[in-house]
Order: structure tokens, then sequence, then C-alpha cells
């Protein structure tokens, strides 16, 4: 009798949570790889007569050359230098000029070039991303400029700022071992300045070929019509040989680390807490994913309503992944908890606050109403990102890249549903420890300059 009232049970449980896969929104995906190894994805949507179009290829900071530190990130800039066909300025002219816009950004593990415009300059956003994948006009005046354009982009954003970026460049140096993991992504004026046309060539021979590389196409556009298109100009342009990656893997750290900095330019103290993460695919990276929202996620958030709201030890509270996103990465890679904080706590203070509120975590898990109102959160701000056709065709780019699945988008959803309490105090309990944390405290110069004045003052009063 029992037997058959859990048979009954389950039988339920599983017809409620298909029922859920039914109703849940799925991103059309369709797929085709040409001969010459391009991918090809489509997601048609008729309820605007416009497109986003994003070119994902397989390379980032992790895969640039020794050497020479924000390389992949110059190499997106020379992108935009136009080609023997299509010079300087005809790149932005054709797309803005047809009512579009366009960017790139260059992460660990991909750089992506991506558009979005009327339907009807589709044609010419293709040929004009086909004939850059064929070749640059690789000179001398174009790579001077552009690392000018680079170094400028250093001192406006990190030499110049306060904070410096230290919660996504320098946590990062001190969390990693490796060096694939651990340079500066942004890159030293040094190495930018040795970067030669011999390296802009190699680079783009070996990274940015159709073989390495994902086009996606959402928006007002068939599958058939996509697929027509991206046969016409992309088909001809020969596959390359693309170069294995080094083993860059890292375990999780096992002693924490600390670094106190000196900033300048910042009027409070500020701290940046990584742990590493789990492994991308690993079972514990939507476990992750819930747990940093629950901790971290926001004003709501436990880390925010204790550090902030209660104790008032810190000003405001960020976390971040990396320089991505929970779901986009292809290595190692951190959750980093950034805060300022009021000169008269400590960063001991406020990581003593947050290993609280990770205790009871493990302690106590998470309760049904939180963990639901905390899903709920993941699940909308995930369909929200992919409102938009241009952030819907980037997105289906990057998870075909890293993933090598597009279809990774409508599973996702689903993965975040099924995460328990259990998950939750178990990737706590794996990740969130103090050997597996590095901590960068970074204070207004004036703060470190007084307690060396005093100690210098009472070392010359020693008789």
């Amino acid at each position: 009798m029992r037997k058959h009232s859990l048979i009954a049970l389950f039988a339920g449980l599983a017809l409620s949570l298909a029922a859920q896969a039914a109703d849940r929104w799925q991103v059309p995906v369709a797929s085709k790889k040409l001969a010459n190894g391009l991918t090809v994805l489509v997601s048609p949507d008729h309820s605007s007569p416009t497109v986003g179009v994003s070119v994902v290829y397989h390379v980032g900071m992790r895969l640039e050359p020794k050497n020479r530190t924000g390389f992949a990130h110059l190499f997106e800039h020379l992108m935009f230098q136009g080609t023997p066909n299509a010079p300087k300025g005809v790149f932005d002219k054709v797309i803005t000029g047809g009512g579009g816009n366009n960017n790139g950004s260059t992460r660990p593990d991909f750089t992506n070039y991506i558009e979005t415009a009327p339907v009807s300059a589709l044609e010419s956003i293709l040929w004009l991303e086909a004939d850059r994948m064929k070749t640059l006009d690789f000179n001398p005046a174009t790579l001077k400029n552009q690392q000018d354009v680079v170094k400028e982009e250093i001192r406006v954003n990190v030499q110049n700022q306060p904070y410096g970026g230290f919660m996504w460049i320098d946590i990062g140096g001190l969390a990693f071992d490796k060096w694939e993991n651990n340079h500066d992504g942004y890159g030293s004026f040094k190495d930018l300045e040795n970067a030669s046309l011999d390296d802009v060539r190699a680079f783009h021979r070996d990274y940015y070929g159709p073989n390495n590389a994902v086009l996606s196409i959402a928006g007002d556009i068939t599958p058939a019509k996509a697929f027509a298109l991206a046969e016409k100009y992309f088909a001809a342009i020969p596959k390359r040989p693309t170069p294995a990656p080094s083993n860059f893997s890292e375990g999780l750290n096992t002693a924490e680390r600390r670094l106190v900095q000196s900033d300048k330019l910042a009027q409070v103290p500020a701290i940046a807490a990584a742990w590493k993460m789990p492994e991308r695919g690993s079972k514990d990276q939507p476990a992750m994913a819930v747990l940093g929202e629950l901790l971290a996620g926001g004003d709501a958030s436990r880390f925010y309503q204790s550090l902030v709201k209660g104790r008032e030890l810190a000003l405001n509270l960020e976390s971040l992944y990396g320089l991505t996103s929970i779901w986009e990465y292809d290595g190692p890679t951190i959750f980093t908890v950034f805060a300022l904080y009021k000169p008269d706590s400590s960063a001991d203070a406020l990581l003593s606050a947050m290993d609280e509120e990770i205790a009871k975590v493990v302690k106590d898990g998470v309760d049904e109403a939180t963990l639901k109102r905390v899903k709920t959160r993941l699940l909308a701000d995930w369909y929200n990102g992919l409102e938009s056709f241009l952030s819907r065709a980037d997105t289906l780019a990057k998870l075909q890249t890293l993933w090598g699945d597009a279809q990774v988008v409508n599973k996702i959803p689903g993965w975040i549903e099924g995460v328990k309490s259990a998950d939750v105090q178990r990737a706590a309990k794996t990740y969130l420890t103090v050997a597996n944390r590095s901590v960068i405290d970074r204070k207004p110069a004036a703060m470190l300059a007084a307690p060396a004045a005093a100690a210098d003052a009472a070392s010359s009063a020693k008789p």
C-alpha cells in the first residue's frame, strides 16, 4: 500500500516538474556547422523588424602570448581598424549609418563582436564580419594608434580611477598561481608597446579562423534565410589550425591570501574578498549561483543586510564573477565580494561578519521561502537578460563557445530551479572557506601614511 502511495507521489512530482518545464519559455535555437567549421546559430523572433548579431571567438586573455599582457584586448581594438576591402571607418559608418550600433569586448575565455540593426542591414553586417575574419589591414600606423588608445583606456579606467579596478584585476592576480589566470588582461604599457605586427598576424591566423568562431543571429529572420546568408558570406573562408591551449586548470587554494594596497585617489577604504569557484559544468555551479545571490545579490542579500544595514560596517556591497557571469567561464574563476567600508571599521571586521553569515548557511541551510525568493530573482534576471535580440544572440554564441551547446540557454532555468538547501550548504562548505579566500584591503594612501609616520616618530624618540 505504501509502495503504491510513493509511486503515486513520485509520479505526481514528475508531472509537476514536467509541467513547470513545459510552461517555461524556451529560446528557439537552430544551429548549423559550415564545412569550414563555423558554427551558425539562429533564434527567430519576428516581434520587431530588427536583428542582433554576435560573432564570438574562442580566445581571450587566458590565451594571449606570454609577455604580451593586454594583447587580446589590443587585438579586439585592431579588429575595428579596417581591411583592404573596407578601410578604417567603413565598419562603423555602414552599421551606424543604417540605424544600428556595434561593440566588442574581451574576457578570459572569449572575445565577442556584437551588432544590432534593422534587419535590412543584416547582409551588410555579415559581409563586414566575414571580411575582417578573412584579413585585417595590418600596418605600423594602425598598430601604434591602437596601442596608444588602449594605454589611454588604462589611464582613464584604471590608473586615474579610485580603486582602479582592483576588485577584478588585482584580486585575480592574488588568487591564482598560473600566468594564464593571474596576469593583468588590461596589460602593461611595456608589453603593449612591445607588441609587433608579427604578433598581430600570428594572433589573427591562429585564433580568428571560422572553425574557432560562432556566428549567432537573433531576431526577424528565419533559420533557412540566415543559414543561406552565412553560407554566402563565410563559407569561402578556409579553416585554420588553432593551437592547443596549455593546461591552465587550478585547484582550490589551501591557505588564505591577504594583501594591503595603497590608493592615492580613494577617500575611504575598500575590500575585495574572492573565493575560487567550481569548474564550469560542475554540479556545484547552479548551487553557487543561488548561494552568491543569497549572500551578495542586492539589498536583500544577507551580506548587505548584515554588513551595510545591520552592523553598518560597510557603505555598499557588490558581487561579481571574475570578468563575466556565473555561466560564462571556461577556466578557473572567482566569486568576488567588493565593499567600501568606514574608516573606523576594518577588513577583519567585514570578513568576520561575512564568515558568520556563511557559517549560518553551512549549519542551517536555507528555508524554503527564502530559497524560492532567491531562485525567482535569479530566473527573472536570466530571462530579462535574454530580452533584447542583441543580448540573446550574444548569450547563445557565448554558451556555444564555452559549453559547446547553445541549448544550455534552455537548461539553466531548470538547473536553478533544481537547487536544494543541501546543495547551497555543500557549496558554502566547499568553496566559501577561509583557506580558499583571497583578500585585498585597499586603503587611502593617507590612512597608510599616518601609522607609518607615527611609527617613525616613535622610533626617533627612543634613546
